[in-house]
């Protein structure tokens, strides 16, 4: 029996996210959706997440975390070299000028430089599938702006490839 967030198109497995330190060599290829990279996590609990990377040179990641029944939204940028592993920074969340509060915790990727943020909204990641534009601020202003094109198929194949990984 497939748990019940993953019924539909039901994104609340993307609530309560958790820390990631997967790598990339991690990752394997399961689909590639409307500019997103579907991929399985195997040190997750093959947990699907759907990744791209962006002009400016941020990498972002959306994805599942089945073992503690969350998800969690990664974003990293070698423009971003002042991160401190593990510590944590206020973030805002700007979705087409909805703005949500949370807080990244700084960690390192193949040595890129990023934060993974921390979530228990579902609303927050309705937007995230249905806005255009998602722009990340600190403390000193706006970091991130990512367009969101593509990212309701892409977290739709995400679920089909969790659904494929019970």
């Amino acid at each position: 029996m497939k748990p019940a967030y993953l019924t539909g198109l039901a994104l609340p497995v993307l609530l309560a996210l958790n820390p990631i330190s997967a790598a990339a060599q991690d990752l394997v290829v399961f689909d590639s959706v409307a500019g997103w990279d579907i991929l399985v996590d195997p040190t997750v609990g093959n947990s699907c997440l759907i990744n791209s990377v962006f002009d400016d040179g941020s990498d972002v990641r959306i994805g599942f975390d089945i073992p503690n029944d969350s998800g969690y939204l990664l974003a990293m940028n070698e423009a971003w070299g002042d991160i401190t592993e593990g510590q944590t920074y206020p973030i805002q969340m700007d979705l087409d000028g909805t703005i949500y509060e949370g807080e990244g915790t700084g960690l390192y990727i193949d040595g890129m430089p990023g934060v993974d943020i921390v979530f228990d909204n579902f609303d927050f990641l309705m937007d995230v599938a249905a806005k255009n534009t998602l722009t990340l601020i600190n403390e000193s202003g706006p970091v991130m702006a990512i367009n969101l094109a593509g990212t309701l198929q892409a977290l739709e194949a995400a679920i089909a490839c969790q659904e494929a990984q019970m």
